[in-house]
Formats: structure tokens, sequence, C-alpha cells
């Protein structure tokens, strides 16, 4: 289908859905909150197709979208095309029983055509945090009719969390991180509260090195050296990726604490914010990186 094709091409499509996420709150579900139909279930968001195989549930699924590769098997389904470029079209034309999708996918348009279609829609909340994610699975495991399931899945997940979280409880001096989402024309577009970004710096145990900001912004050069960060943290797998030279070629960088140590941590992006099943495995990998043998089990 065009859609897929166009948007496989070479755009950032991880980083476009967390800048779109970020510029609306996390919604509560407007859709109906159980299918009565769970034979063919479309599921709209890395995430969320993630949770249904953690739950061991894919069998329900016959599509998925582009930002949904985890696990390997998942990329086996038809791909109706980028969550946040969806069309009507697309997405009903593998004939699903339900509409399951992650808060943020769109555009608004589609989603108004499809919540009005006679496919039930279940948007499932996002919220960047460790009952974000529970609420999440909770979310998928009552859509699906597995709630049992869930809350056994969310249970194990909590477990992890708290583990991955209590491993760097005793650090004192606090890691100053600055995640940078993108560099366009030599300016950084950094995370600033209520992102995927800050979430996963707070749950390793580290600190936002900018304040004062909601969602992604570009910043300034006087906002860099402000910030002081320690570290840089990036993505990979994400669109195109971002330069370590060219990084730390920037005046503002060089000038701060992570570019005179060259200190950068760059992580796969859907791992690193998923917010999923794996994310207390990505603490934990993250808080590695940050403070070493600092780390305790």
């Amino acid at each position: 289908m065009r859609v897929v094709h166009r948007f496989r091409s070479g755009l950032a499509l991880l980083v476009a859905v967390l800048l779109a996420a970020a510029a609306m709150p996390a919604g509560a579900d407007e859709g109906r909150a159980v299918f009565s139909d769970t034979s063919r279930i479309a599921a709209i968001g890395g995430s969320i197709t993630e949770i249904v195989y953690a739950l061991g549930e894919e069998g329900h699924l016959v599509a998925r979208d582009s930002t949904s590769s985890f696990p390997q098997a998942a990329q086996k389904l038809p791909d109706v095309g980028y969550m946040r470029a969806l069309s009507p079209e697309g997405v009903l034309s593998v004939n699903p029983s339900g509409i399951l999708a992650l808060h943020g996918s769109g555009p608004k348009e589609t989603v108004d055509v499809l919540k009005k279609s006679s496919v039930p829609f279940i948007e499932v909340p996002e919220r960047y945090s460790h009952e974000g994610i529970l609420e999440k699975i909770r979310t998928v495991g009552r859509a699906l009719g597995v709630e049992a399931k869930a809350e056994q899945l969310a249970a194990e997940t909590d477990a992890k969390l708290k583990s991955a979280e209590k491993q760097t409880a005793a650090i004192k001096e606090r890691k100053r991180v600055l995640f940078v989402l993108s560099m366009q024309g030599g300016k950084i577009l950094a995370a600033g509260s209520d992102t995927a970004g800050d979430g996963i710096i707070r749950l390793a145990g580290a600190v936002n090195a900018v304040e004062g900001f909601s969602g992604y912004k570009q910043l300034s050069d006087e906002a860099i050296v402000t910030a002081r960060p320690d570290v840089l943290l990036t993505m990979k797998n994400a669109g195109p990726p971002i330069s370590e030279d060219e990084l730390f070629a920037n005046p503002s960088i060089a000038s701060t604490p992570a570019g005179a140590a060259r200190k950068l941590i760059s992580m796969d992006g859907g791992y690193l914010l998923g917010f999923g099943p794996r994310t207390a495995a990505a603490i934990h990998d993250l808080a590695v990186s940050l403070y070493g043998n600092q780390v305790t089990d």
C-alpha cells in the first residue's frame, strides 16, 4: 500500500510519533472497553503489539502498524501503515473485528472515521511512568477479554520495574541527562517533561538536564550550556541516525560536561522508549550505562 511505502522510506517514524504524542495529553479509553469479537484485531502502536504477544494472545492479531517491530514474529503480520499517518482504507482493508490503538494514533481525521465505522475502536492510554505501563497492560487485557492474564503480566512487570528502579536508589549524585531526539541544521531537539525521554531518564535514576517546558523543543545554544548535561542520550534504529561526531562538534554541546568527556549513550528507540513489558530491562541497561558498578542488584 502507498501509505506503508511512503512512510517506510527514510522518515523518522519513532521521532514523529514521539513529537505528536508529546503535543497532546494522554486520553482515556474513548472506545468500547471490551471487544465482543476478538478474532481479527488490528494493533496500532509498538507497545500494544508487544503486550498482546506478552499475553500470549497474538493469535487474535490480523495486522499491526509499522512501529510494531517487536517481537520479530510481529513483522510477519500485514502492515497497515505508520501509526500517525493512518488511512481509514488501510486499516479497514484487513477486515478487522476490532481496532486496538495507542493514544496518539492519527491523524485525527482518520481516527474520527474509524471511531464512526462499524468496527469497535479502543484507545489505550499512554503515560510515561511505572503506573502508566501497568495501566496499558490492563487496558489491553480487558479489551481482549483476558483480564486474569493481564493482571498476572502486570504483577510480573510491576515487580521487575520496582527491582529496576531500586537499583539506583542509593546513588547520591544523579547524572544530568540531555535526551537528544534529533539534530536538524545543527539545532538540538531535546526532551522536556511529559515525554518518553523524560520518563525513562527519571526511571533510570537520573535527572533531565532541561526543565521548564513540556514536549520536545529546539534548544538555544545558551539553554544547552545552562543545562550542563553529564550525558547525552540518543536513539538508534529510529529514523536518520544522529552523528556522534556532528553532535560533539556542536559548540554548545562541546562546552558541557558531556561534551568535554564525549559521554554519549545510544539505545534502540523502541526498546528505550516503548514503555511496555521490556521497559524494566531498558531501565537497568540505561542505569548501568549511566552509573556502572554503582548499580546494585
